[in-house]
Protein backbone atom coordinates (compact mmCIF):
# COMPACT_ATOMS: atom_id res chain seq x y z
CA UNK A 1 0.00 0.00 0.00
CA UNK A 2 0.98 3.41 -0.49
CA UNK A 3 1.32 6.05 1.71
CA UNK A 4 1.38 9.86 0.71
CA UNK A 5 2.92 11.02 4.04
CA UNK A 6 5.56 7.98 3.64
CA UNK A 7 6.63 9.41 0.43
CA UNK A 8 6.33 12.98 0.83
CA UNK A 9 7.20 16.25 3.40
CA UNK A 10 2.92 16.93 3.36
CA UNK A 11 4.01 20.39 3.09
CA UNK A 12 6.74 22.83 3.65
CA UNK A 13 9.50 21.56 5.21
CA UNK A 14 10.22 23.63 8.63
CA UNK A 15 11.08 21.15 10.89
CA UNK A 16 12.38 17.71 11.13
CA UNK A 17 13.23 14.76 13.85
CA UNK A 18 14.02 11.59 13.73
CA UNK A 19 10.55 10.72 14.94
CA UNK A 20 8.38 13.83 13.52
CA UNK A 21 8.75 16.40 11.23
CA UNK A 22 6.76 19.97 11.10
CA UNK A 23 5.18 21.53 8.10
CA UNK A 24 3.44 24.29 6.73
CA UNK A 25 0.27 24.01 5.03
CA UNK A 26 -0.14 26.13 2.01
CA UNK A 27 -4.22 26.76 2.31
CA UNK A 28 -5.58 30.15 0.93
CA UNK A 29 -8.01 30.43 3.86
CA UNK A 30 -5.73 29.50 6.79
CA UNK A 31 -2.71 31.18 6.57
CA UNK A 32 -0.44 29.17 9.55
CA UNK A 33 -2.10 25.49 9.10
CA UNK A 34 0.64 23.39 10.03
CA UNK A 35 0.72 19.50 10.58
CA UNK A 36 2.91 17.63 12.69
CA UNK A 37 3.85 14.41 11.06
CA UNK A 38 4.98 10.95 12.50
CA UNK A 39 7.79 9.80 10.19
CA UNK A 40 7.28 6.18 10.88
CA UNK A 41 4.30 4.84 9.27
CA UNK A 42 1.67 4.29 11.70
CA UNK A 43 -1.94 5.04 12.02
CA UNK A 44 -2.90 6.24 15.17
CA UNK A 45 -1.72 7.22 18.56
CA UNK A 46 -1.96 4.13 20.30
CA UNK A 47 0.55 2.62 17.29
CA UNK A 48 3.09 5.05 19.16
CA UNK A 49 5.44 3.58 22.37
CA UNK A 50 3.98 5.49 25.36
CA UNK A 51 7.39 7.65 25.72
CA UNK A 52 6.52 8.66 21.95
CA UNK A 53 3.09 9.41 22.39
CA UNK A 54 4.93 12.29 24.68
CA UNK A 55 7.18 13.61 22.13
CA UNK A 56 4.18 13.63 19.26
CA UNK A 57 2.14 15.72 21.72
CA UNK A 58 4.74 17.92 22.79
CA UNK A 59 5.69 18.66 19.38
CA UNK A 60 1.84 19.29 18.37
CA UNK A 61 1.77 21.81 21.43
CA UNK A 62 4.72 23.43 20.63
CA UNK A 63 3.27 24.03 17.27
CA UNK A 64 -0.10 25.19 18.74
CA UNK A 65 1.76 27.93 20.88
CA UNK A 66 4.66 29.28 18.24
CA UNK A 67 1.20 29.50 16.50
CA UNK A 68 -0.89 31.18 18.97
CA UNK A 69 2.39 33.55 19.69
CA UNK A 70 2.92 34.82 15.88
CA UNK A 71 -0.28 34.87 14.17
CA UNK A 72 -3.05 35.92 17.44
CA UNK A 73 -5.98 33.15 16.75
CA UNK A 74 -9.38 33.39 18.18
CA UNK A 75 -8.61 29.78 18.50
CA UNK A 76 -6.67 26.84 17.48
CA UNK A 77 -8.23 23.69 16.04
CA UNK A 78 -6.43 20.07 16.31
CA UNK A 79 -7.43 17.53 14.51
CA UNK A 80 -6.11 13.90 14.20
CA UNK A 81 -8.33 12.22 11.56
CA UNK A 82 -6.08 10.54 8.94
CA UNK A 83 -8.90 9.15 7.27
CA UNK A 84 -7.90 10.06 3.71
CA UNK A 85 -4.43 9.23 4.62
CA UNK A 86 -3.80 6.91 7.67
CA UNK A 87 -0.66 7.89 8.79
CA UNK A 88 0.05 9.71 12.20
CA UNK A 89 -0.49 13.44 11.79
CA UNK A 90 -1.98 16.67 13.53
CA UNK A 91 -3.60 19.42 11.80
CA UNK A 92 -2.61 22.38 13.85
CA UNK A 93 -5.06 25.15 12.24
CA UNK A 94 -5.38 29.39 13.82
CA UNK A 95 -9.05 30.08 13.65
CA UNK A 96 -10.68 33.35 13.67
CA UNK A 97 -14.03 35.22 14.06
CA UNK A 98 -13.73 36.37 10.85
CA UNK A 99 -12.00 33.19 8.59
CA UNK A 100 -13.91 31.25 5.87
CA UNK A 101 -15.64 29.07 8.16
CA UNK A 102 -15.96 30.00 11.53
CA UNK A 103 -17.41 28.60 13.52
CA UNK A 104 -17.59 25.41 11.47
CA UNK A 105 -14.61 23.08 10.92
CA UNK A 106 -12.42 24.14 8.10
CA UNK A 107 -13.20 21.42 6.01
CA UNK A 108 -17.29 22.32 5.84
CA UNK A 109 -18.50 23.93 2.86
CA UNK A 110 -17.95 27.69 2.82
CA UNK A 111 -20.06 31.22 1.40
CA UNK A 112 -17.36 33.94 2.36
CA UNK A 113 -13.84 34.91 2.25
CA UNK A 114 -11.76 36.77 4.99
CA UNK A 115 -11.09 40.27 4.28
CA UNK A 116 -7.77 40.11 6.44
CA UNK A 117 -6.39 36.57 4.96
CA UNK A 118 -3.35 38.40 3.59
CA UNK A 119 -2.40 40.15 6.70
CA UNK A 120 -2.38 36.82 8.18
CA UNK A 121 -0.17 35.63 5.57
CA UNK A 122 2.40 38.43 5.92
CA UNK A 123 3.24 37.08 9.28
CA UNK A 124 4.24 33.62 8.14
CA UNK A 125 8.11 34.12 7.73
CA UNK A 126 7.63 35.11 11.77
CA UNK A 127 5.60 31.74 12.20
CA UNK A 128 8.60 29.78 10.19
CA UNK A 129 11.24 31.26 12.38
CA UNK A 130 9.23 30.36 15.93
CA UNK A 131 8.66 27.07 15.11
CA UNK A 132 12.38 26.40 14.01
CA UNK A 133 13.75 28.15 16.94
CA UNK A 134 11.14 26.00 19.20
CA UNK A 135 12.94 22.29 17.89
CA UNK A 136 16.40 24.22 18.04
CA UNK A 137 16.67 23.19 21.70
Amino acid sequence: MQCELCEVDGGELIVKTEKFRVVLIDDANYPGFCRVIWNAHVKEMTDLAIPDRSVMMQAVCKVEQAIRDVMQPHKINLASLGNMVPHLHWHVIPRYLDDAHFPNPVWAATDRTSAEVEAKRALLPALRDVIRREFAT
